[in-house]
């Protein structure tokens, strides 16, 4: 199918159009550009008064935790975590764990979200509601160890996530792709463990997920924990960096670490609501990317942000460094922006999209801007970093086909996952 998206504003690398097309041929962007391309289109929509845009990529999220948004509300990282959280994600069923990252879309498409990477209690059935989504995808079961002596033969949750990756990886076209994960170095204390989970991802070529970093109490405990390494140092003797890695957080890191994570090609995902909402501190951003390391951005769940609005994590990654070193030139809204789309999608191993041009996936959005707090619209990417709201998103295209449109969704029924939310939500905390 062939679609003509016409007389629009459009964000492209070379710079932006005022009034431009872009022709979609099946899942991939045909053409950009200022003139209409020939030939026949099956469909075409006028996109006058709409500024396109690359589809943003939530790079760390735990999608089905939107049932717990509001648990553990004012507390610090690990008393949220161990007296809160845990004690109601062990009352969910895997039915349960679906129905949030259900609920976790419909919030995502409708603020620009096309793809995400999900850390969580992975399974066929949570799998299967995120492929018949149409969204793009990440998804891993996390791996922990409680206990020092446990081994990776032995560990159930490593069982979990290589059925996942045996059933999954691949499904949807290319959509849904596994991801190697451990959870934290403070939640996997075998060695055993580790160093088996970091041998799954290389023997499968798969990429990994972690967090790191994230509390200064994480980061010191493990120095007395491993003989004075740092998480970084540890996650790199277990061999999770022999493999391409996204580590969540790094509020925490040592400007040794940042040498590593440089060498090793290890992603920094940058959380700030989560980071500031728990207190965790500020991640030291513009020293990562002075250093020429990758950094993308993401929501992590909602009940430590407590949405999955990731315009609101774009505009406030952009200020909180800027405030925070007193310094407005850090950080520029375009490379912000490129965190949030082409970072994202690369961080992914997605080559092939995060950036409108010729050749690339159609994952597509489309911004309203017919509103008073847009306008004058003189820069683009100064606009969407500082200025547009999720709520401004009128379309979402993944691959050419669309999900999400003026607040209808043609892939979720949004009523059946309101009302099913409802009841495992009445039956949790009843």
């Amino acid at each position: 199918m062939r679609l003509l998206l016409k007389n629009a504003m459009i964000y492209a690398p070379a710079g932006v159009i005022d009034s431009g097309f872009i022709a979609v041929n099946g899942d991939t962007i045909e053409s950009v550009g200022t003139k209409r391309p020939a030939g026949e289109f099956d469909s075409e929509k006028d996109m006058s008064g709409k500024l396109l845009l690359p589809g943003l990529v939530n790079c760390h999220t735990h999608a089905s935790m939107t049932l717990l948004r509001g648990v553990g509300t004012d507390l610090p990282l690990q008393k949220w975590l161990f007296d809160e959280i845990f004690p109601v994600e062990a009352k969910m069923t895997e039915a349960d764990i679906a129905v949030g990252a259900e609920l976790a879309m419909l919030e995502m498409l409708a603020c620009g979200t096309t793809g995400f990477s999900d850390m969580y209690f992975s399974s066929d059935l949570l799998a299967d509601t995120v492929c018949r989504s149409g969204m793009k995808a990440n998804i891993c079961q996390h791996v922990q160890a409680f206990d020092a002596s446990d081994r990776y033969d032995n560990n159930e949750y490593a069982r979990k996530m290589e059925r996942l990756h045996r059933n999954w990886h691949g499904k949807g076209g290319g959509r849904i792709r596994v991801d190697a994960c451990l959870h934290g170095e403070y939640t996997c204390l075998s060695e055993d463990v580790a160093r088996g989970v970091a041998g799954f991802a290389k023997d499968n070529h798969l990429r990994m997920h972690i967090h790191m970093s994230e509390t200064a109490a994480e980061h010191e405990e493990c120095k007395a924990r491993r003989g004075g390494l740092t998480p970084a140092e540890w996650f790199n003797k277990m061999g999770v960096f022999d493999v391409p890695c996204a580590a969540a957080h790094c509020v925490w890191v040592s400007e040794g670490d940042m040498a590593l994570m440089a060498e090793k090609g290890v992603t920094a995902v940058h959380n700030p609501s989560s980071n500031m909402k728990l207190g965790s501190g500020f991640a030291p951003v513009p020293d990562m990317v002075a250093r020429g390391i990758r950094v993308a951005l993401g929501t992590d769940g909602t009940a430590s942000n407590n949405n999955l609005n990731m315009m609101e994590e774009l505009h406030l990654a952009s200020v909180i460094h800027n405030g925070h070193r007193c310094d407005a030139t850090l950080l520029p809204a375009a490379v912000m922006l490129q965190m949030a789309t082409r970072n994202g999608a690369l961080t992914q191993g997605r080559d092939d999209t995060g950036v409108l041009e010729a050749g690339k996936k159609a994952d597509i959005i489309a911004i309203d801007m017919d509103k008073p707090h847009l306008y004058p619209c003189l820069d683009a990417a100064g606009l969407v970093t500082y200025a547009v709201q999720g709520s401004d998103v009128c379309l979402t295209m993944v691959d050419g086909r669309i999900l999400y449109e003026n607040g209808a969704y043609l892939t979720l029924d949004r009523e059946k996952i309101m009302a099913e939310a409802k009841a495992v939500v009445k039956r949790l905390y009843q």
